[in-house]
């Protein structure tokens, strides 16, 4: 589980901002939005909202947790030397433009053992890298580089309880690039002991942007289509959110202008980057996929096809949020999605977050999201510490801070006083001049 994530110098953000999952003191109010987690005494939020205005940098919280997970699992097989990094920091400032961006992670495994990670990058090298582990409930730091500039080097440390030879440690060293993490690297070069937390990095964090050709939503749902089982899995999602769709189908076509798409972003795509297919084997041709809706006619037991691009923004977007909905809280995953409300009804999006803090929620799976649906502060579905607001001071740069801040009465009617500003992180709208 996530416990909290720190981003420092990071597109809108300059100073280090930290987003906690880590519950206050107040054990009555909705206990079911509280895990103990894999660990003793940890109690951690199921769930997290973000509220602010457009441009306040809200999505750059989301960008920040997907760039760190990126590098940690492609730095060191994805490029090669003097390959720049999808890295860019806050560029309003002479100051900070100069320096790379910063981030930690602290998060606790399925086993207990609680981790904290953190690597400073530029575009163009890795600066400094650390991993402290406290499997015992101690912690001990495993490793740590650091650049040197003055001899264009790294200063290497390794912990006493890091398990490697000294020919082995020499061997990751020098296979290290400046411009890939050293936990990506060593897990490469078959290190055991950093595989929980690579999984865990890797596997457990999910990131959901809409926009972007880094859009992860329709492919998760793809995937899990395709599986054995996987439909029925989609379907009983989707009719218990009212989707009224009976069935669904997916087919994978030759590509051709002439073809449906399917869904907005899904044309021709590498069939063999998608799945993983192992180096050595040739892949298969691209394919288009498409995905058909069917519906029961009103009439008759007859069944109409409707292709999924041709179905409201809604239920598209419902589609493309079921498979990493499934997957997180199958798997104990934590989701971070971005403009949840985008396209859904306000019940929709109660739906949604209400399945992570219901007995729906088994292994402790959490969402972090953002959102403009201020029907969502309701003392009835979210915790204070769970409520979360970003904006941009003078200089700005985004600023993250808690409801907590602001120490809410208990009986305060959130809704109201978010949109009357009581809280701040809302548009200031101006006129337009005749």
């Amino acid at each position: 589980m996530l416990i909290e994530f720190s981003v420092t110098n990071f597109r809108s953000i300059r100073e280090r901002q930290t987003l906690s999952l880590t519950a206050s003191p107040d054990a009555k109010h909705l206990p079911q939005n509280v895990s103990t987690g894999p660990r003793e005494g940890l109690r951690l939020l199921r769930s997290a909202v973000i509220y602010g205005p457009n441009a306040a940098g809200k999505s750059n919280l989301l960008r920040a947790v997907e760039t760190v997970r990126h590098l940690i699992q492609n730095s060191a097989t994805g490029g090669q030397e003097g390959l720049r990094l999808p890295v860019t920091p806050f560029l309003l400032s002479p100051v900070s433009a100069a320096q790379p961006s910063e981030f930690e992670i602290l998060f606790v495994d399925d086993d207990g053992v609680r981790y904290h990670y953190g690597c400073a990058v530029s575009a163009e090298r890795v600066h400094k890298e650390w991993l402290v582990a406290s499997p015992r409930g101690r912690s001990q730091r495993w490793f740590e580089r650091v650049f040197v500039p003055a001899s264009a080097t790294y200063d290497w440390w390794f912990g006493p309880h890091f398990k490697a030879e000294r020919a082995e440690r020499k061997v990751w060293q020098e296979f290290t690039r400046p411009n890939a993490l050293f936990l990506s690297t060593a897990i490469q070069l078959n290190n055991e002991q950093l595989k929980p937390a690579f999984l865990w990095l890797t596997q457990k964090l999910i990131v959901l942007r809409p926009g972007t050709g880094q859009d992860l939503n329709p492919f998760l749902s793809l995937q899990l289509l395709r599986k054995d089982g996987g439909k029925e899995r989609i379907m009983q999602f989707m009719r218990a959110a009212g989707a009224g769709i009976d069935r669904l189908e997916i087919l994978e076509e030759d590509p051709s202008p002439s073809l449906s798409t399917g869904l907005p972003g899904i044309g021709p795509y590498g069939v063999a980057e998608r799945l993983n297919i192992p180096p050595g084997v040739s892949p298969p041709a691209p394919k288009r996929l498409r995905v058909l809706a069917w519906h029961k006619h009103p009439d008759s037991s007859e069944e109409v096809a409707i292709d999924m691009a041709d179905e409201s923004d809604g239920t598209r977007k419902l589609f493309e949020f079921t498979g990493g909905w499934l997957r997180a809280l199958e798997s104990g995953a934590t989701l971070f999605v971005d403009e949840l409300d985008r396209s859904l009804h306000p019940h929709m999006t109660r739906f949604l977050v209400g399945l992570f803090q219901g007995r729906t929620n088994q292994k402790n799976a959490q969402l972090i999201f953002t959102t403009h649906d201020a029907t969502l502060l309701d003392a009835g579905l979210l915790r204070r510490d769970q409520i979360w607001f970003v904006e941009k001071d003078a200089a700005r740069s985004s600023h993250f801070y808690s409801l907590l801040d602001y120490s809410p009465r208990k009986e305060e009617a959130l809704e109201r006083g978010y949109l009357k500003g009581r809280y701040g992180a809302i548009p200031f709208v101006g006129r337009l001049e005749a």
